[in-house]
C-alpha cells in the first residue's frame, strides 16, 4: 500500500513538473511574414494572445492590445510580436475590427468606417481592463491599427485608459490611393473592396475630412506616450515621413538609422526583428533592447 502511494505521489510530482515545464516554455517567435500572412483562419488568436485569465505582473502592469491594419486580421499580423511579448511576461490581447459589407466573412478586416472601428476598440479595451484588473493598457498597432487608436484617444475617452501607443508604419497623416492599392494587392480578394466597399480607405487618403479632423489641434493628446516606428522603404504609407507624429512624449524611430541592412517595408513591419525590439523598448523604456543588425527582407521580414 505504501509503495503504491509512493508510486502515485512520484507520478503526480512528475506530471506536475512536466506541466510546469510546459507552462514556462517560451513560445516560438517566427520572423517570417510569408508564414504569418499564410494563416487561413482569421478568427484564430495569435500565439499566446487572448488569455483572459492572465493577470499583469508588477514588472509589466499593463496589458498590451495588438491592433491589425487595413485588409489584415489579428492572426496574420501578430504571429511574431504576440509570442514575443508573451515570452517577455506581458498579458497580450488582439482583436479583429472593421468588417464591412461582409468582408469579415472572407477574412478581410479593417475596411469599415474608422469611427466605428474605434468604438469596437473602445469596447475591447473595456473588456481587457475588466478581466485583467488593470487601470490602463498599452496599444501596439500596424498601419491603420497604429492610427485608428488615436481617434479613440482623442474622441472616445481613451486617453485615460491608454498609457502608451506604439505605431508600426501608421497612416497618421494619410496616404495616397496608390499606396492603398499597393497594400490591397498583397491580400487575396482585397482589391475588390477598394472604393465604396472600403470606407476606411477613403478616410485614410491624405487630406480627407477624417484625417484633417484627427490631426486638428495637434497630433497627440495629453498624458499618452507615443512611439512611431517606420521604414524609409514603406510603399503604402507615402511619404514615409507622414507616419511620424509631432508633440510632447513622442518618439519617432527610423529603422534604417539603426540598421542599414533592414530592407523591410510596410507589410514586413510586424515581422521585422528590429521593429519588434523597438516595440519592447517603447513598452519598457527602462530596459531598452539592442537588436542585432542583420538583413531584413521586404514582405518577408527577418
Amino acid at each position: 500500500m505504501h509503495k503504491r502511494m509512493l508510486g502515485l505521489t512520484i507520478a503526480a510530482l512528475a506530471a506536475t513538473a512536466m506541466l510546469a515545464g510546459t507552462a514556462q516554455a517560451e513560445l516560438p517567435v517566427i520572423y517570417n511574414g510569408t508564414f504569418g500572412y499564410a494563416h487561413v483562419s482569421s478568427s484564430a488568436s495569435p500565439p499566446g494572445a487572448n488569455n483572459f485569465a492572465c493577470k499583469p505582473s508588477a514588472a509589466h502592469p499593463r496589458p498590451v492590445i495588438l491592433v491589425h491594419g487595413t485588409f489584415g486580421d489579428m492572426s496574420d499580423s501578430w504571429q511574431a510580436l504576440s509570442p514575443l511579448l508573451v515570452n517577455h511576461g506581458y498579458c497580450v490581447f488582439a482583436l479583429n475590427y472593421g468588417s464591412y459589407a461582409g468582408a469579415g466573412s472572407l477574412g478581410i478586416y479593417g475596411t469599415g468606417n474608422i469611427v466605428a472601428s474605434a468604438e469596437e476598440l473602445s469596447s475591447f479595451v473595456n473588456q481587457v481592463l475588466a478581466a485583467s484588473g488593470a487601470s490602463q493598457v498599452d496599444i501596439v498597432g500596424h498601419s491603420q491599427g497604429g492610427m485608428m487608436p488615436r481617434y479613440y484617444l482623442k474622441n472616445l475617452g481613451g486617453a485615460a485608459k491608454v498609457h502608451t501607443l506604439v505605431g508600426l508604419a501608421p497612416s497618421n497623416h494619410g496616404t495616397t490611393l496608390l499606396g492603398l492599392a499597393t497594400l490591397a494587392g498583397y491580400f487575396p480578394g482585397a482589391t475588390a473592396f477598394l472604393g465604396i466597399l472600403c470606407p476606411a480607405c477613403e478616410q485614410q487618403t491624405a487630406g480627407s475630412s477624417f484625417i484633417t479632423a484627427l490631426n486638428s489641434g495637434g497630433d497627440t493628446v495629453a498624458g499618452v506616450e507615443y512611439t512611431v516606428i517606420e521604414s524609409i522603404y514603406d510603399e503604402v504609407v507615402t511619404p514615409y515621413t507622414s507616419a511620424f507624429l509631432s508633440g510632447p512624449k513622442v518618439t519617432n524611430v527610423n529603422l534604417q538609422k539603426q540598421c542599414f541592412l533592414d530592407l523591410g517595408e510596410h507589410l514586413s513591419m510586424p515581422y521585422d526583428h528590429i521593429a519588434d525590439a523597438d516595440v519592447l523598448t517603447a513598452l519598457d523604456p527602462a530596459h531598452p533592447q539592442k537588436p542585432a543588425c542583420y538583413p531584413v527582407l521586404a514582405v518577408i521580414g527577418g
